[in-house]
């Protein structure tokens, strides 16, 4: 299977260059090639004009090339300092010379990183600052950043925009993979569009719409999140009271949190990441205990009960973490369907399992779900991270759950995936699924939503209308600014009930 073929793509100096495609287009196996972990089978890359061959990520950082992944490679035990200066002590060694370099370099480009703070302690912005810091430290020139924005806030997004232009004005440059469109039409000074591992375009911002480069990458308009009609009862799936989850030093992670979803309900719950939504994920799937509390699906207390007895009673789990929780990347792609549903249909017959027919229903869900694979029998690392997420929504959806937690659903798919997966998603919800739904992305939540609940250090802090909110507020909450409208009243649960509309108008 070919995955590069025939591509052309020019960054040049002091520019945010853009590189966008749809799952499965060849961006990862291209950036892999520009940072060494790959070879070519054939063609040319030349750095400020003299022909190079990578053979390792070290060859390419000499040569000034950087990269920082979308899954950020830090060690929270250690410090900023630490962190960026490990396996790179020969620099500047690890004591004032590296702090003195770390703090110009942080200075220069306004980072504002603080070296003796444990990467533990930060937020999600201030680590993708330290990944930035790690690569500049080592001399890089030219940054390759994957899906930057995939976890910030709007406040956050520009933050690291402006952090971009510093880069860009000190002549570095910056090579953009981003699959919001609306973003690299903000910052990209050029875009190069890949489809299907070939070089299909390049497009200048200022003459190119959100929907026409959605065409240009995979041939269809950009889609929208937002749900035109209230599908919401009055019939409680999933009841969640006083859940309290805190540290073995007593440190609350989740604080007296109470909801309730209902039937054909989605409730966006809004935060910045590292404020207890792992937590309460982990709490309602049942890898964590609560420390008090309790938790009913419909008339069932299963606030003891283990994962496997949740799951086999409808609860539906699409992880933040596709790599820690949704996969086992080196089995073939039909042993990752049966995940999380062994003991279920088709997957099993009476107490066998039956790989036959679980390798059927593996193709089915790769031709709905448009996977992009050779085969069934690849394993999970082989896809694009998009590919894999499409697999895991496939395999949850498949079981009908009738309470769904849906976590970044549409982390890293194009923008053909992701109205798919939306379309899903409305569609249960008008079946009854009750949808417990956490997003980076602000749109995707406030459009999906039937209710909003923002969540601030282990506490619900705020509710919002997700017909009147915009996402610039919405943002504002979630950092823990007071925002007259959004703050939290202790009211009865009610059903999220969207406002009325028009025949098949949006709200």
């Amino acid at each position: 299977m070919v995955a590069n073929h025939d591509i052309h793509l020019t960054v040049r100096k002091g520019t945010v260059h853009a590189l966008v495609g749809e799952n499965g287009a060849g961006k990862s196996t291209l950036m892999k090639i520009l940072y060494g972990m790959q070879k070519p089978d054939e063609g040319t890359i030349a750095v400020d004009g003299h022909q190079v061959s990578f053979s390792s990520p070290a060859d390419a950082i000499a040569r000034g090339i950087g990269m920082v992944h979308q899954h950020f490679m830090l060690a929270d035990n250690l410090t900023v300092l630490e962190n960026v200066v490990l396996g790179s002590e020969k620099l500047y060694g690890i004591g004032a010379k590296a702090r003195r370099t770390i703090k110009e370099i942080s200075d220069r480009y306004g980072f504002g990183v603080r070296p003796d703070v444990l990467v533990e302690e930060l937020g999600v912005a201030e680590r993708q600052r330290v990944e930035i810091l790690k690569v500049l430290y080592r001399g890089a020139r030219t940054l390759i950043l994957d899906e930057p924005t995939a976890v910030l806030v709007p406040q956050e997004v520009e933050a690291l925009f402006v952090n971009l232009r510093e880069l860009k004005a000190q002549g570095l440059s910056v090579i953009f993979i981003s699959h919001k469109l609306g973003e690299v039409l903000s910052v990209a000074d050029e875009i190069t569009v890949i489809r299907r591992g070939t070089t299909v375009g390049t497009a200048v911002p200022a003459d190119t719409t959100p929907r026409q480069l959605a065409e240009l990458m995979v041939g269809s308009e950009l889609p929208t999140p937002e749900t035109a009609e209230s599908t919401v009862t009055d019939r409680a799936v999933l009841s969640v009271d006083k859940l309290r989850l805190a540290t073995p030093g007593g440190k609350a992670l989740l604080d007296d949190i109470s909801f309730t979803i209902h039937a054909g309900e989605v409730l966006g719950l809004a935060g910045v990441e590292g404020n207890g939504q792992t937590e309460l994920i982990d709490a309602l799937i049942g890898l964590k205990a609560a420390d008090s509390g309790t938790i009913r699906l419909a008339d069932d207390e299963i606030t003891r009960w283990p994962t496997r007895k949740r799951r086999e009673q409808g609860v539906g789990y699409i992880p933040e973490d596709r790599h820690r929780h949704g996969l086992l990347l080196e089995a073939p792609l039909w042993e990752n369907r049966i995940l999380g549903h062994v003991t279920e249909r088709p997957n099993a017959k009476g107490v066998w399992l039956d790989p036959k027919a679980a390798q059927e229903d593996t193709r089915r869900i790769v031709a709905e779900y448009d996977v992009r694979t050779p085969g069934i029998d690849v394993t999970a690392a082989s896809l694009s991270g998009g590919n894999q997420q499409k697999l895991i929504v496939g395999r949850e959806m498949s079981h009908k759950p009738r309470f769904l937690i849906a976590a970044h659903p549409t982390r890293g798919v194009d923008v053909g995936a992701q109205a798919q997966i939306w379309d899903q998603i409305r569609e249960a919800r008008r079946e009854g699924l009750a949808v417990l739904l956490i997003s980076a992305d602000l749109d995707e939540l406030i459009g999906l939503s039937d209710t909003l609940r923002v969540i601030y250090n282990g506490k619900l802090v705020a509710d919002a209308d997700p017909a009147t909110i915009t996402p610039e507020e919405l943002g504002s909450a979630m950092t823990g600014a007071a925002t007259g409208h959004l703050e939290h009243e202790e009211t009865p649960e009610t059903p999220g009930k969207a406002p009325e509309s028009p025949e098949g108008e949006a709200r």
